[in-house]
């Protein structure tokens, strides 16, 4: 016993021990909404039905423009993989009260918050545009990291997506016979990112890139 004692002076303590608590994010984006619109259409819903889960002890959420971020810490209880359940049919329970237009539904992954990132890249350019570095990063830089072996999560920060949004008069919609679906189809049909043809000569063909997109916000709203 007095050795115990004496050696219990001497063992080790950690002010921060390393617990891994049970967290998932939930990320849902929707290019072109300001944070208001994400904070009504988007995080609420799915606040309302993932603070149902059993066992979660903290839910935090960010709303920016386009995007949701949606943390969830359950007790430590709580499996990893029974909290990935639930969290999946909290998703699936509010997908009704999500706006239909969204590109992809919400997508949740196991992270840590106190892991700091061990790789931080910082894209510049002096020639593209800030939207362009963006693309060029989501679409090759980050797809050939996350391919990495051991790599766990790749995020992109600090960038800008372009977006259009129009607001239209349903009333001046109906008063012509169409609905907001007619007007969306249209849309989608003149912002095809395809060829408009190509130019057959006798020994070169060429093909014609020009499209229809819009590349800016409209000055003015369309009604």
């Amino acid at each position: 016993m007095l050795v115990g004692i004496v050696a219990y002076r001497f063992l080790p303590l950690s002010a921060l021990p390393e617990v891994d608590y049970p967290t998932i994010q939930v990320v849902t984006l929707y290019p072109g909404a300001s944070p208001d619109v994400m904070t009504s259409s988007v995080t609420a819903p799915l606040e309302v039905q993932l603070g149902q889960m059993p066992g979660l002890n903290q839910m935090s959420s960010v709303s920016s423009a386009g995007s949701s971020v949606i943390t969830l810490q359950f007790s430590l209880a709580l499996s990893l993989d029974l909290a990935e359940q639930e969290v999946q049919a909290a998703i699936n329970a509010a997908g009704n009260l999500l706006p239909t237009d969204l590109p992809a539904p919400p997508i949740y992954s196991k992270v840590n918050p106190a892991d700091a990132p061990v790789l931080t890249l910082g894209l510049t350019s002096k020639t593209l545009p800030l939207t362009q570095v963006e693309d060029l990063a989501d679409t090759r830089l980050a797809q050939k990291i996350s391919q990495l072996t051991g790599v766990g999560l790749v995020s992109i920060s600090g960038g800008h997506r372009p977006a259009v949004r129009i607001q239209a008069d349903l009333r001046q919609l109906a008063a012509y016979g169409l609905n907001i679906d007619d007007l969306r189809t249209t849309l989608g049909t003149a912002n095809v990112n395809t060829p408009k043809g190509n130019f057959d000569g006798p020994t070169r063909q060429y093909t014609i890139n020009a499209n229809d997109q819009l590349k800016k916000r409209p000055t003015t709203t369309i009604w």
